[in-house]
């Protein structure tokens, strides 16, 4: 595999490409083009092609690509095949939801805790995962080594936690608190993720769309 400096947006890329190649499997396609896999998701031949060109050569000229394969060649440049240890801080609305409907392990991450500060909460389980209180939380790192921390805490104390999950050496963070969160003097990753971001963009192109046909219908009447 090419040892290259990958851009962000490829990167961003893959797990689109990781989708649709479950979806593909899951019909019984074993084989696609770079042309067809562009179609699926809106992208050129050559954007999928050079995408793939960052890590390697991946497909057969005049075959394409075989799913299957590249579908596992993109779980292990993405990690999942790293057995990456996951914690969630946080038990409230948004991180039952994450505990309920989404599946850590189906992409190559163990939840192995989750910590909150509702004494009902402490020392019970939810979905097969143990609740330990806020104040073992430094103890536990130290004993743990965790890679990812999924962070669904109140904005009032989003800083103070992250300090502690960076101060501990936890690889990064997943960040659900609406706070965006930067720590530049360490080396924990934070993924930021706002809701607002994506509802937000659609907003602007409907109205985009909606000026253009407004423009449209003014010209026509004119």
């Amino acid at each position: 595999m090419k040892q290259v400096k990958v851009s962000n947006n490829v990167i961003r890329r893959l797990p689109r490409y990781l989708r649709k190649l479950d979806e593909l499997s899951e019909s019984g396609i074993d084989k696609i083009s770079s042309r067809q896999l562009g179609e699926l998701l809106g992208l050129t031949s050559s954007q999928v092609r050079q995408d793939f060109n960052c890590f390697g050569e991946f497909g057969q000229q005049g075959y394409g690509y075989n799913v299957v394969s590249l579908r596992e060649q993109i779980a292990g440049i993405l990690g999942m095949d790293r057995g990456f240890t996951a914690i969630l801080i946080g038990v409230g609305n948004i991180g039952r939801a994450m505990m309920e409907n989404f599946c850590f392990s189906d992409w190559g991450v163990q939840l192995v805790a989750a910590f909150d500060i509702k004494p009902a909460l402490i020392g019970t389980e939810y979905k097969g995962v143990h609740i330990h209180g806020m104040d073992t939380l430094e103890q536990y790192l130290s004993e743990n080594k965790i890679d990812i921390a999924v962070l669904t805490v109140p904005k009032t104390v989003a800083v103070s936690v992250t300090r502690t999950l960076t101060d501990r050496g936890v690889d990064a963070i997943w960040n659900f608190t609406n706070v965006e969160l930067t720590e530049p003097s360490s080396t924990t990753l934070v993924e930021n993720v706002h809701f607002s971001d994506s509802l937000l963009s659609l907003s602007y192109f409907v109205a985009e769309r909606q000026d253009e046909a407004a423009a449209k219908a003014s010209r026509e009447v004119k």
